[in-house]
């Protein structure tokens, strides 16, 4: 999609918490180069902590509009995106379109910075004003991919204390905000790609359906969550086409079928099963207990998404197949809804394994797991301290740590960390050759400290195989991936 030059629009710089004008320095002077009028919004100033507030930074923002011109793009980096929509939408005849810069979370009326930026640090009760990161907790506000230790020693001297109403104070937006144009400019390393968002999108995540409308467009640059520091070049050129309008569209074509509701690439005869609160029960011919694999799907995924993932062919596949094998197959809905949803998540997992094992049908003594995708961090609990009876864990492309700036802290959820106490536990890893690089360096990762301890980790590698093999990929070696994989599980089960 193109429209007008980006040289003919004005930009007006809004910058992430606990930094200042000072961090678009690079991009503007790229951008005034090549003919751009910008400005930059300053919070560094405002009066005392306890009066400032996001009112007080949306004030600073349309200032900064208003001095701009009459066709002004404006860009929110991080939390900047919520006073960057709130001018915006105050100024809706000047802003053209608002820039979705590395912001994880699509904020709506009502909504503060806490709510959907879970990388935000939370205020200490009675706080006017929160520290910034030290020069080692950076990362928690998205990926420092791409700084180098001097820019990375600058951000640390330069950074402010954020007040903490900015962060507590909810947003307001009238309805026409939804018909401002937008684009996102995504920083692949910190998790976020086209790629992802398109698939959030086919799921129908009620807050991306905004972004999938015409005129709304995505690009990326390849780096962390600060493209401005460590890629000041290419954060340019992306601006100035994403003020032309030019970028990639996240809407879907009427009859398109999303890769998770495509056919399992097994034929396996529908099998009945058993529902129990979150849990489906896939139990096999023979009445003897048998053994059991619980399968977890990843996430985050939205609250409202059906079906729920209990029901996709994937896991319904994976559950018939083993049955039909002699194992009772359990699917689950958990609520791995936002980042930091993950100790709730595993809170639900432990709860449906209790189940499970407490059937008639199950040997509760032989059970394995299994996690997919972005479950990865759930397995950390079990290789930390494995049960006697858990006889298996598998993952299959799974995402092995946190992603950058989700807010998660310590190695609860770190399986590089927790597989130090695996012990003997048999762990089965399905590594996909087409995978996204990001979650691939989590496995390298895994796999490395996995060496170190001399933990038990059998890969079965699918060179050929993407992300998700088991409905994307009708091939050969996807269905003798998964062939292998079942019959390595249910082998650790029978040992």
């Amino acid at each position: 999609m193109t429209g007008d030059t980006g040289a003919e629009a004005a930009f007006v710089l809004v910058p992430e918490a606990h930094t200042g004008d000072w961090v678009w320095e690079r991009v503007a002077a790229v951008l005034r180069r090549a003919g751009a009028r910008v400005l930059c919004a300053r919070f560094s100033g405002g009066g005392p902590a306890g009066l400032v507030d996001l009112e007080t930074h949306i004030a600073e923002v349309i200032r900064q509009v208003d001095a701009a011109g009459e066709r002004v793009v404006v860009v929110g980096h991080g939390y900047g995106l919520l006073p960057a929509l709130g001018a915006a939408d105050r100024r809706r005849g000047r802003v053209a379109r608002v820039v979705h810069l590395d912001a994880a979370g699509l904020p709506e009326d009502g909504d503060s910075a806490l709510d959907v930026l879970p990388a935000l640090p939370r205020p200490a009760s009675g706080a006017t004003e929160v520290p910034p990161p030290t020069r080692e907790g950076w990362h928690r506000l998205g990926s420092t991919k791409g700084l180098t230790p001097a820019v990375l020693d600058q951000l640390t001297a330069r950074a402010l204390p954020q007040p903490a109403a900015t962060l507590t104070q909810p947003l307001r937006l009238s309805e026409s905000a939804a018909r401002i144009p937008r684009t996102g400019i995504l920083c692949p390393a910190d998790g976020s790609t086209i790629d992802r968002l398109r698939w959030m999108a086919s799921l129908g995540d009620p807050r991306l359906s905004l972004l999938t409308g015409p005129g709304n467009t995505f690009l990326e640059v390849p780096t962390g969550h600060w493209p401005m520091l460590s890629e000041p070049d290419l954060l340019a050129t992306a601006l100035r086409q994403a003020a032309a309008g030019e970028g990639e569209s996240l809407a879907l074509p009427p009859d398109h079928v999303p890769d998770h509701l495509r056919p399992f690439v097994l034929e396996v005869p529908e099998r009945p099963r058993e529902r129990r609160e979150r849990v489906d029960l896939y139990l096999p011919d023979d009445g003897e207990p048998c053994p059991a694999v619980v399968f977890v799907h990843g996430g985050p995924l939205p609250a409202g998404i059906r079906p729920t993932p209990r029901d996709w062919p994937v896991f319904t596949g994976y559950a018939a197949l083993a049955a039909r094998l002699g194992a009772v197959g359990v699917t689950l809905d958990h609520r791995l809804h936002a980042p930091d949803d993950l100790a709730r998540a595993a809170e639900d997992v432990s709860a449906a394994v209790g189940l499970v094992r407490a059937h008639p049908r199950v040997d509760g003594d032989r059970v394995a797991l299994w996690f997919f995708s972005g479950s990865g961090p759930l397995a950390a609990p079990w290789l930390s301290a494995p049960p006697p009876w858990l006889r298996c864990l598998a993952a299959n492309y799974p995402l092995l740590e946190p992603l950058p700036g989700h807010g998660t802290d310590g190695d609860r959820f770190r399986p590089a960390a927790a597989v130090r106490g695996a012990g003997d536990l048999p762990v089965v890893l399905t590594r996909v050759g087409l995978e996204d690089p990001m979650l691939d360096a989590t496995v390298e990762r895994f796999l490395d400290a996995a060496g170190e301890c001399g933990a038990e980790v059998e890969v079965i590698a699918a060179p050929h195989c993407r992300h998700g093999f088991e409905t994307v990929d009708d091939t050969d070696e996807a269905r003798a991936v998964v062939r292998e994989a079942m019959g390595r599980v249910l082998g650790n089960l029978q040992a």
